[in-house]
């Protein structure tokens, strides 16, 4: 009993003290977010031939917009104020920015954890301060945006949260009723079901996808010149939750995981739908992330287990995640 509870036990601390940190914290046309249209090339003006002239990618100004999976939480080097956004200097949209050698006046990053869609448009208060509302960064200047953001509005971690403590109560009744039999067993599912096709959790990504589409309403407005990339979220469980076993046991019964697995593609498939209304490009890193997630070995995983290295953060991208991030974003902006 103790061997099998400890896994659980260790989830569901650290998943609230992600809770009480930041989120998992994102639609458009290449991963998880909404943005405006991607570069789309201009067709050569009176050429002989009609191939499209590749559209050069856009440079600076660039505005990083997001939560704590853009803000690369308790990776060093933590950078700017307010210190409880745990902004690093090396997450992601400070390496884009270096890969497209922008000065560093041409580079404004004002991510925050535990950002929702509300902290974009109004100020986000935050344990040693006020981050300012995210999108006063923007400019009628601004020509690249990257925004990682919904996660957070769809109460993801809680979700993860929650199926933690289900399956730790369903763990201790079975092992008095049954001797620990969890065949079968799908305690989180049945705490979300609405029996009327759409379960909570799906009625809160819907709602976070209609706060997001007014979102990317107003960053169009503001910096009409931008080109906008919404970044998705890697995937945190593997395809098949059978290899999270060496993990997390048997505690948490392989139908939930499957459940948070489709939970986290709707709230990427929302993301991209969000996006391409948009005109946006949708950053996926979902795909590239799979082998990488945090069930994975500590040299191949992107994204950290409940019980994670020293001094990183549970369910969160590790620096090896947010270097590769970075790649996928850059290859898309780049075209």
């Amino acid at each position: 009993m103790p061997t099998t509870a400890r896994p659980t036990l260790a989830l569901t601390a650290g998943l609230a003290a992600l809770l009480l940190a930041g989120c998992s914290g994102g639609g458009g046309s290449a991963g998880g977010g909404s943005g405006f249209a991607g570069a789309v090339p201009d067709r050569a003006q009176g050429a002989a031939t009609s191939s499209p002239t590749p559209a050069p990618p856009p440079t600076g100004p660039y505005v990083a917009l997001g939560d704590s999976y853009t803000a690369g939480m308790n990776i060093p080097p933590q950078i700017g104020a307010p210190g409880a956004c745990y902004r690093s200097g090396a997450n992601y949209p400070s390496l884009v920015a270096k890969g497209l050698s922008l000065a560093p006046g041409q580079f404004t990053d004002v991510s925050c954890s535990s950002a929702r869609t509300g902290d974009l448009t109004a100020p986000q208060k935050v344990a040693d301060g006020t981050n300012p509302a995210q999108l006063d960064a923007l400019t009628a200047d601004t020509r690249l945006v990257t925004l990682g953001i919904g996660g957070n509005d769809a109460g993801f971690m809680e979700v993860v949260t929650e199926c933690a403590k289900e399956n730790l109560v369903d763990l201790v009744k079975g092992v008095i009723t049954d001797g620990g039999d969890r065949s079968g067993k799908s305690p989180c599912r049945d705490h979300y079901a609405a029996g009327n096709g759409t379960d909570e959790v799906q009625r809160k990504v819907d709602a976070a996808g209609d706060r997001l589409g007014r979102v990317l309403q107003d960053i169009g407005k503001r910096s009409p010149k931008a080109k906008v990339y919404v970044v998705g979220y890697p995937g945190l469980l593997p395809a098949d939750p059978a290899g999270c076993l060496p993990v997390l046991g048997n505690t948490v019964a392989l139908s939930d995981l499957a459940f948070l697995v489709e939970k986290e593609q709707q709230l990427n498939g929302m993301l991209k739908r969000r996006a391409e209304a948009a005109g946006a490009v949708f950053v996926d890193l979902a795909g590239p992330s799979a082998g990488h997630d945090m069930c994975a070995g500590e040299d191949r995983r992107w994204v950290e287990p409940p019980l994670p290295r020293r001094g990183m953060t549970p369910i969160h991208p590790n620096a090896q995640g947010q270097e590769a991030a970075a790649g996928v974003v850059l290859k898309v902006v780049k075209g």
